[in-house]
């Protein structure tokens, strides 16, 4: 009996459960299908929802209808035809309305199809717009891929300038050691010469005991100099194996370049060698040849040595004169200039020159060496010498072909631009024939390098115009060869902008660089001798005019060269003299016709009243501006524009005219704007004009020109670009602002407290250096004005910034009160002065005792009531 009772408990329990859980199930089934249906609701939109309850309506009106007509019939059969017709006419009625209501809601529908499409539309251009996003971020990648490009083309370029200079410091310290050499051979030569000399003496003295000396010395020096060439040769052997060290680190291209050098090196050796040997054969003749070889002697000492010599034709006054020669030439050639190359060109031609050749070209050389600058100049001195002595320019222009050569096959840059230079300005004075600038450039050119390319660059800048003027062809080709270099591409980015800049100097037809400067412009045309020169030519230096020679001949060749010089100086002197009779009157007439071409010049100069050079000059700055992908590329094509002065303000109004007419601010403005102030403090200055007359034409823009131009001074003054005291000229109270002031000062605080944060603005505003700057902004001489400057910075979210006025608007009363005091202590002061004398005079006097006593009561009441 229990068991059951508990079997029945247990299925009741369990039945009990199951219902619940079937209940629980169809819940949750019941959330499940009206989540569907919402869910269904949400995706058919309201629409689908309203044509089916207006569909159900609809056939609910039409099914009560029929029901309806089929009551009437059954119990209304005996009703009349008239009465069927007009309950027919009212049903038709109600169709009618229902018709009209479908159509209504087709109409409906019809217009939310209409959002439909528009919102799917706005859903593509947002995908576009998301399509165009990526596309930019690829194009920054491969941007950012080409700059990794670029960065590995420096490192490259960088370990080439490495190994470029590991090679020229190797190549100095070899021409070091060759000159060392040279100067051991000459010492020694030295030597030698003295050895003989003392030698022959002695000889003389002794006899044959002094024979055998000499013997014996002869052979002392033959060993000493069999010493000192195996020495060379086995520095030069150390030399040789060092190289090939370095051609086998460097590649078969640089130990070929190398072996070509190091043969060079040898073959001059031996050049110098069979010319020491030749001059020593030479000096042997002479028995004495001064003291003055090697040592500096000053000149009074110098001077009294020639007069001590008794034979001027001897080997020794020939060696003073020689030295004194030397010194000479070296001073005027070193002392020549633009301005007084006039007075030099007398005194160079009183001394020997046809002697001193040799002097003469080494010291043009190594002054125009030591001051690249001066080659013009020089060239200008060269070119009156060559209308005299030709010999003397040929002879100059070969050793300067020579040095090239030797400076383009070791790479030594310096000497190379030197060289160059020169040659430049020796085909512009018509010394040189043009042919030798054409083949050197087209040696420059044939296998490109940034070195060579840089030198090609200056040389055609130095002498295009010369070349412009006699071989247009030849230069248009030249042109046409660094366009192809710059197409190719494979040369530095700095020797690409130097190419562009010479197009452009060229396109401007070499202004700035003309051929010849007007003050060395000092030869004729007609009197001036042009050398043919080729570099493949093989050319003979003449090393050994350098060195001094007696000359068996000395003084007919000097009684030859006094007669030259006074054929020479003779006519220049007569002409000197003519024209220093009449320079006077000269002089008044020249003043004179200045002074009316300069009138003429005056009233000829043509004004542009049209400014169409102005129109022309916004339209290239707006385009520059709108072509440019980022601010850096039209930050760099604007400064490659060519301003005249005072036109920078077009450039900065320009950019201020872009950025309002834009819909939306662009940062892309800020950023150019800011690196130009940046770039250049004149056009900081400019801007701060602009933000002054931006500011008191206000009212004149626009909601959005305004805005725009108040974010583009927002972001010059948060990046510093512009200084802050020009926010002086804001005054910040009801009567001197209007509306659209206060709008631009909104939005410019605004984006101050964006861009520097509510902390750093409110410390920049509290600096006590720029206080006078701001008192303006935060007036303190009215209260009024003092709570309008509070309440308006409030009202637009900075309240912050005003804590410091607000202190002294909550002090101000107190202020006032001890600003007052003082007055009211003076007037107490003044009272009791005039109460006292009143009491003085009415005892005196003895009557209106009653009357002064009512006035002290009087002014004590007042006294009382100033102090309440």
């Amino acid at each position: 009996m229990g068991g059951k009772l508990r079997e029945e408990r247990y299925e009741k329990r369990n039945g009990d459960v199951k219902i619940r859980d079937d209940k629980d199930r169809e819940r949750s089934r019941d959330k499940e299908t009206r989540v569907r249906d919402e869910k269904h609701q949400k995706e058919h939109g309201e629409r689908k929802v309203q044509d089916s309850d207006e569909e159900n309506k609809r056939v609910e009106r039409e099914r009560t209808g029929r029901e309806r007509d089929r009551s009437h019939h059954q119990d209304r059969g005996r009703e009349t035809d008239d009465s069927f017709r007009s309950r027919r006419s009212r049903y038709d009625l109600e169709d009618d309305d229902d018709r009209k209501k479908r159509k209504r809601a087709e109409r409906r529908n019809d217009s939310e199809d209409d959002d439909d499409r528009r919102e799917r539309k706005r859903a593509g251009r947002r995908n576009d717009s998301e399509d165009d996003d990526e596309r930019k971020e690829k194009r920054a990648e491969r941007r950012n891929d080409s700059e990794d490009d670029d960065d590995r083309k420096e490192r490259k370029r960088a370990e080439r300038h490495r190994d470029r200079k590991t090679d020229d410091k190797h190549r100095k310290e070899r021409n070091r050691r060759d000159d060392d050499d040279e100067e051991e051979g000459f010492r020694g030569r030295e030597d030698e010469e003295g050895l003989r000399s003392r030698r022959s003496h002695n000889d003389y003295e002794d006899g044959d005991d002094g024979k055998e000396r000499k013997r014996a010395e002869r052979q002392n020096n033959q060993k000493v100099e069999d010493k000192r060439r195996n020495e060379r040769n086995r520095h030069a052997d150390g030399e040789d194996i060092r190289y090939k060290r370095d051609r086998e680190v460097k590649g078969q291209h640089q130990e070929d370049r190398r072996d070509g050098e190091l043969n060079e090196h040898q073959e001059e050796r031996r050049n110098m060698e069979v010319n020491e040997r030749r001059d020593a054969n030479i000096n042997t003749s002479a028995s004495n040849l001064g003291r003055s070889g090697g040592v500096y002697i000053p000149p009074f000492k110098l001077a009294r040595m020639m007069k001590d010599v008794q034979d001027k034709s001897s080997a020794e006054y020939q060696r003073l004169t020689w030295d004194a020669l030397r010194k000479s030439i070296n001073g005027l050639v070193n002392k020549v200039n633009a301005t007084n190359i006039k007075n030099i060109i007398p005194e160079l031609f009183a001394e020997n020159l046809i002697r001193g050749r040799g002097l003469f070209c080494r010291s043009c050389m190594k002054s125009q060496m030591a001051s690249p600058g001066f080659t013009d100049v020089f060239a200008a001195l060269v070119a009156v010498v060559n209308t005299k002595f030709h010999e003397i320019g040929n002879l100059l222009l070969r050793r300067v072909v020579l040095q090239l050569k030797r400076a383009y096959k070791r790479n030594d840059k310096p000497q190379l631009l030197a060289a160059v230079k020169f040659i430049a300005h020796l085909v512009n004075q018509q010394v040189a024939h043009e042919i030798i600038a054409l083949e050197l450039i087209t040696v420059l050119l044939e296998t490109p390098t940034d070195d060579s390319v840089e030198v090609a660059v200056g040389f055609v800048t130095e002498c295009g115009s010369i070349l412009q003027e006699y071989t247009p062809q030849g230069l248009h080709g030249i042109f046409e060869r660094f366009r192809g270099i710059l197409h190719e591409g494979e040369i530095d980015k700095r020797v690409q902008f130097l190419i562009e800049n010479l197009f452009a100097i060229r396109k401007a037809k070499f202004q700035g660089y003309p051929a010849i400067r007007p003050e060395l412009d000092l030869v004729d045309q007609e009197d001036q001798f042009t050398h043919e020169l080729s570099l493949e030519d093989e050319i003979d230096p003449e090393t050994t005019l350098d060195i001094f020679k007696p000359d068996p001949q000395f003084l007919e060749n000097e009684k030859l060269y006094e007669d030259l010089k006074k054929s020479i100086l003779g006519d220049e002197s007569e002409d000197d003299t003519a024209s220093d009779d009449n320079g006077d009157d000269e002089d008044d007439d020249e003043d004179e016709d200045e002074i009316d071409e300069e009138e003429e010049e005056e009233r000829m100069k043509i004004q542009d009243e049209t400014e169409t050079n102005l129109v022309n000059l916004r339209r290239t700055i707006y385009l520059t501006i709108m072509s440019s992908v980022d601010f850096e590329e039209a930050g760099h094509k604007l400064l490659k524009i060519k301003l005249e002065p005072g036109q920078e303000m077009e450039l900065c109004i320009m950019l201020l005219e872009c950025c309002s007419q834009e819909r939306t601010y662009l940062r892309y403005y800020g950023l150019l704007g800011q690196r130009f102030c940046m770039y250049n403090k004149v056009y900081q200055e400019n801007f701060e004009k602009n933000f002054v007359q931006q500011y008191s034409m206000i009212h004149r823009l626009e909601t959005n020109k305004l805005r725009n131009v108040a974010k583009f001074f927002a972001h010059l003054l948060g990046t510093d670009a512009l200084p802050w005291h020009v926010l002086a000229y804001i005054r910040l109270t009801e009567e001197d602002t209007t509306s659209s002031s206060r709008i631009f000062i909104k939005i410019l605080f605004q984006e101050l407290s964006e861009h520097l944060g509510i902390r750093l603005l409110n410390e920049r505003l509290t600096d006590p250096t720029m206080q006078d700057s701001f008192e303006s902004i935060f007036p303190k001489d009215n209260p009024k004005n003092t709570r309008f400057s509070i309440n308006f910075f409030t009202s637009i979210g900075l309240g912050g910034i005003t804590e410091n006025l607000r202190e002294y608007l909550k002090n101000m009363p107190r202020l006032i009160m001890q600003q007052q005091k003082p007055v009211s202590e003076s007037d107490d002061e003044s009272d009791s002065s005039g109460s006292s004398s009143d009491s003085d005079t009415s005892s005196s006097d003895g009557s209106g005792s009653d009357s002064s006593s009512s006035d002290e009561s009087e002014s004590d009441e007042r006294r009382r009531k100033r102090r309440r």
